[in-house]
């Protein structure tokens, strides 16, 4: 039996913040039914880094595995009567629309409250509910720049660089879930729902937690390097090194040890607490010209014999090729009905006695509508009605 098999979860939420975290609930064994307007949600079409699928594109299919999908009209009053009636079996609800939308829609926490009392409500924002950049949208580039961790890395006078993937939706989904869970223990313990607010500018603050309490607590300053570091607030050497015929990461060496190994003398003098920062553009550059001689191999070897945190800089084929990539089962392979043989990430955590699992491939839209209705006592001839009134659609009818 999985962890939450036998809890319901609602699935309102686009993009990738609120469908992760769905996800996530999904793939411990909740029954997450997404509901989605006629047309589907807007990310089933968008093309995802050029990759356009058949019908869905990688984008939805990474983020909405193991889901059930209803697609109803939910400006039409029979629509709402019909997700009013899904709220009331649900025991999640959660959505990540702007401000004002879920009231201008009807299915706001209080609302909702009031069909389902002990319901467990997941609102995600961009900025907040609440304040003066309530209505701004959340996007995941503009919440990195704003969250100061830009100016941890890099040269002075460059332009701050983003991480490369989606950082900020995903720790917001990762808080969502938690949030999810923890009001899950709560109502188990108490009988009663609640509201949980997740936003995406604190959930990238709290993420720093080490890095903004070095400047709060301890008063420091994000002083960025002349030379090759990849943290203010890490010692040198610490960072990507190029070397002969590549890229090497190097953590936390030693600059004695370095001296040896790179055949770099000026090194041996410097020591890495007393020198680490104050003189890390030194480390920083002696360490650069000694790494670039000879190969990543070479240095992999040398140094990881030694006990230096060195590693590969891969890109996604040599992840997808690496040994304890596949040891660990990090990606799953299905079949979807559109798509063919899907490999998408996996799950970040396993559970020894109810480990998780690919049941349903990412839903075609309104694929689950009549079956999911049907679960709440509608007969064939009232779906067939609002199926032919345009409140709902249904794959599984298009098809037959």
């Amino acid at each position: 039996m999985k962890v939450l098999e036998g809890i319901r979860v609602l699935d309102l939420s686009i993009a990738m913040s609120g469908p992760f975290a769905a996800m996530k609930l999904a793939d411990l064994g909740a029954d997450v039914i997404k509901v989605e307007p006629l047309a589907g949600e807007w990310q089933r079409h968008a093309a995802a880094g050029g990759a356009v699928g058949n019908e869905v594109n990688a984008s939805f299919l990474s983020l909405n595995r193991n889901k059930r999908s209803i697609s109803v009209d939910l400006k039409s009053e029979a629509g709402l009567d019909a997700l009013r009636q899904l709220v009331a079996s649900a025991d999640v609800f959660l959505q990540n629309y702007r401000p004002g939308v879920a009231q201008r829609l009807g299915v706001e926490y209080e609302t909702l409250r009031a069909v389902k009392p002990d319901l467990v409500y997941v609102s995600v924002s961009g900025y907040g509910e609440t304040g003066p950049y309530a209505g701004r949208a959340g996007q995941d580039l503009l919440l990195q720049a704003m969250s100061g961790a830009l100016h941890s890395a890099g040269q002075p006078g460059q332009a701050p660089t983003a991480a490369p993937f989606f950082l900020v939706d995903a720790f917001a989904a990762y808080s969502a879930f938690e949030g999810a869970l923890a009001a899950l223990f709560h109502r188990q313990r108490t009988g009663e729902g609640q509201l949980v607010r997740v936003n995406m500018l604190d959930a990238i603050i709290a993420a720093q937690m080490q890095e903004i309490s070095v400047r709060t607590v301890g008063g420091v300053a994000q002083e960025r390097s002349e030379r090759i570091h990849a943290h203010s607030y890490i010692r040198a050497p610490y960072g990507i090194f190029p070397t002969a015929d590549g890229h090497l990461a190097l953590s936390f060496a030693e600059p004695a040890l370095l001296a040896r190994l790179l055949d770099e003398p000026r090194l041996a003098h410097l020591e890495a607490e007393r020198d680490g920062f104050a003189r890390r553009d030194e480390i920083s550059e002696l360490v650069e010209e000694g790494l670039r001689h000879r190969s990543t191999t070479h240095w992999l070897d040398v140094l990881g014999e030694a006990g230096v945190w060195c590693g590969p800089v891969y890109d996604y084929d040599d992840l997808l090729a690496d040994p304890q990539v596949r040891h660990n089962q990090s990606f799953v392979t299905y079949d979807h009905p559109t798509e063919g043989r899907v490999t998408t990430p996996g799950f970040a955590f396993q559970l020894g006695g109810s480990p998780q699992s690919v049941d349903r491939p990412a839903p075609v839209n309104g694929q689950h509508t009549r079956e999911v209705l049907g679960e709440l006592g509608l007969a064939e001839d009232a779906l067939d009605r609002l199926e032919e009134k345009g409140v709902v659609h249904s794959a599984s009818r298009a098809e037959n």
